[in-house]
C-alpha cells in the first residue's frame, strides 16, 4: 500500500530505493528463496503502483488539475493495463 506522499520528489525518491532493492534481488535471481521471489513480485507490483501514480500527478498537473488529487489504484487495476 502506498504512503501519503506529498510531493513527485517524494515519489521519486521512494521509487529509487524501490528499484535499488529489485536490482539486488535480480542479482541474486537464482539464489533467491520463495520469501526473496514473493518479495520481488511484491516490489514489482508497488513500484508499477507508483509510476502509476507518478503519471498522474504529473498528468493532472499538466492539464492544470491539483496533482494531490491524484489517486493510489489497486494492484490489480494497475496490473491490468495494456503496455
Amino acid at each position: 500500500m502506498l504512503d501519503a506522499m506529498t510531493d513527485d520528489k517524494s515519489l521519486l525518491d521512494h521509487i529509487h530505493e524501490l528499484v535499488e532493492e529489485e536490482k539486488k534481488l535480480r542479482a541474486a535471481h537464482h539464489g533467491l528463496d520463495s520469501e526473496g521471489r514473493q518479495r520481488l513480485e511484491h516490489l514489482e507490483q508497488e513500484l508499477d503502483q507508483y509510476w502509476d501514480l507518478l503519471r498522474q500527478r504529473r498528468a493532472r498537473e499538466e492539464f492544470g488539475a491539483n496533482p494531490d488529487e491524484a489517486a493510489e489504484r489497486s494492484v490489480n487495476e494497475v496490473e491490468s493495463y495494456l503496455q
